[in-house]
């Protein structure tokens, strides 16, 4: 695990590079005509605000001298990474189909893999600033921020990427909470809502990324939550040889699972 000398080096590293990004995101965003949109080989869209968060985060990450695997950076085979102890995982904008859409739901994930589990992260919505490692601590609040259950258990799904199998695991869950509510939420903020105690449970059966969920999912774990792949309930694995993952159900700290 990461001491604290490394720490105090890094933090303020990660945080900057995704609040930058994040306002650099937010230029682009303002100007609808400027979005420049193109298909990527498979079939998401790229925006230059994409790229210019990508360029932003390697500004701040590239001193660290930590390998970058990044949405938008080179393909890197797996020969190439395989071994890497340390390294930086980035969607430089997660949630690229909200961002297009205007609906603000997007935001920056950063996530540094040791032995390929994340051990520190930062999930960033818009944000025009920068940080010192001591600004930062001192601004830290512990999650959840609600700590009670809902009245009516409440489950995340994405706003633009759904399937008759996340239909399907909704009405099972229903089995259990017939006063389930549904909550559209697009990008990786989705994890932020569980930690923060807002949901108690999110489903994806549709096509991720390993930078997709990498970050949230240790803010998620660090407030007792848990991230299992489906149908197996399994931890998910990250720098696989396929850096796509499995589809993934999770809960919030004070709810049961929903094991079949």
């Amino acid at each position: 695990m990461l001491d604290n000398e490394l720490k105090s080096y890094l933090l303020p590293n990660l945080f900057n590079a995704a609040v930058r990004a994040g306002a650099a995101i937010m230029q682009v965003y303002k100007n609808k005509e400027d979005y420049d949109i193109s298909i990527k080989s498979d079939k998401t869209p790229i925006t230059v605000a994409d790229r210019r968060a990508h360029e932003t985060i390697k500004t701040y990450l590239g001193p660290t001298r930590i390998p970058i695997l990044s949405e938008e950076g080179r393909e890197m085979r797996y020969e190439e990474r395989c071994n890497w102890e340390l390294f930086w995982l980035v969607d430089p904008l997660d949630g690229t189909v909200e961002f297009i859409k205007g609906n603000n739901e997007f935001t920056v994930n950063i996530a540094l893999m040791e032995n390929n589990r994340s051990v520190a992260s930062v999930v960033a919505a818009d944000s025009d600033a920068e940080y010192s490692y001591g600004q930062i601590v001192e601004s830290m609040r512990r999650l959840p921020v609600e700590s009670a259950r809902h009245e009516h258990p409440r489950v995340a799904v994405s706003r633009s990427h759904k399937s008759p199998e996340l239909a399907e695991y909704i009405e099972e869950l229903r089995k259990s909470h017939p006063d389930l509510e549904v909550v559209e939420q697009g990008s990786s903020y989705k994890f932020c809502l569980l930690a923060e105690g807002a949901v108690d449970y999110y489903f994806r059966t549709t096509s991720t990324y390993e930078w997709d969920t990498a970050a949230g999912e240790l803010i998620l774990s660090e407030v007792g939550g848990e991230t299992l792949s489906l149908p197996d309930y399994r931890p998910l694995r990250y720098n696989k040889t396929d850096l796509v993952n499995s589809w993934f159900f999770c809960r919030a700290r004070k709810m049961p699972g929903c094991r079949s």
